[in-house]
């Protein structure tokens, strides 16, 4: 038989809500247990004597870990929304005007994160050396709410409406070659009786790939890799020609461009953070400093 409301209400507590928080960002008793620093039993026995004190189930547990149900995730909001209001009730306890502090987690992209973040992030750090940056490159797409990342900076020309934030620019593309290889092959060789160095089926949807079938739908890509590093990097090295953001090449005197800018893959670039989070000291800092500092071609 299922507890009343208002026993509900009485069998939750600030540390229960803590709990449940860890457990879905951990996903498993393991990893809530290392953020909660206790062990996994502990975990264990909190989370059943929660359900039994609310006559309800909070996970569902499977192979994928620890999911939760419709009733967890509503919980998890209002933790949430306690979290950052602490955070924010320990930034004003330091006194208005003290030096901003604290970890800050950013998610990008390996390719955003090497030509876009790391050349201006050193400037950042001399600015704010007390914010200490854990830098985390990905391809999918943090959860912001559950506090994967606090922020991240992603390729997007329509960011998730649930996110707050700022545009930092256009993410331009064109196709590349080495000179060498382009020398190689003479003057009249059209760019689909070149070699192509092309993202294999892990990104199918990639913005590169689509354009390449819509317009060269014939062609075999003679190389595949996993990632828009890798096209670069096989392009500076001659093996062929491919898809490539401005950003990666456009200093490299090895390389120039066959085709490009291509508009049809003009992508803006965002720097984006859960509502909640954006109040928080570091994270108003490092949108600021981002949009004052980072420049696109």
């Amino acid at each position: 038989m299922k507890t009343s409301y208002a026993n509900m209400q009485s069998s939750l507590s600030l540390a229960d809500l803590e709990l449940l928080l860890a457990l879905i960002r951990g996903r498993t008793l393991l990893g809530a247990a290392e953020r909660m620093r206790v062990d996994s039993s502990t975990v264990f026995r909190s989370i059943k004597r929660l359900e039994k004190d609310l006559g309800e189930v909070l996970f569902d547990r499977g192979r994928q870990g620890y999911m939760p149900t419709e009733l967890a995730q509503a919980l998890a909001a209002y933790a949430e929304r306690i979290e950052s209001q602490l955070h924010e009730a320990r930034e004003v306890a330091h006194k208005k005007g003290t030096e901003p502090s604290g970890v800050l987690r950013i998610t990008t992209t390996d390719t955003v994160l090497h030509s876009v973040l790391l050349p201006v992030l050193a400037d950042f750090s001399k600015a704010y050396p007390k914010i200490d940056l854990e830098l985390i490159a990905s391809n999918a797409l943090a959860n912001l709410s559950q506090r994967d990342a606090d922020i991240a900076v992603r390729a997007t020309r329509k960011p998730p409406e649930h996110l707050v934030g700022v545009k930092l620019g256009t993410l331009r593309a064109a196709v590349y070659g080495s000179k060498d290889y382009l020398r190689s092959l003479g003057e009249a060789t059209l760019p689909e009786e070149m070699a192509w160095v092309a993202l294999d089926e892990s990104l199918p949807d990639h913005p590169s790939q689509k354009w390449r079938r819509q317009h060269y739908p014939k062609l075999k890509p003679r190389y595949r890799v996993n990632s828009v590093l890798s096209t670069a990097g096989a392009i500076v090295n001659g093996l062929g020609i491919g898809v490539v953001p401005l950003v990666l090449l456009k200093d490299n005197p090895q390389v120039q461009i066959v085709a490009g800018p291509l508009e049809e893959l003009d992508t803006d670039l965002w720097a984006l953070a859960h509502p909640d989070a954006r109040h928080l000291q570091r994270v108003k800092m490092l949108f600021d400093f981002m949009r004052k500092n980072i420049r696109l071609p």
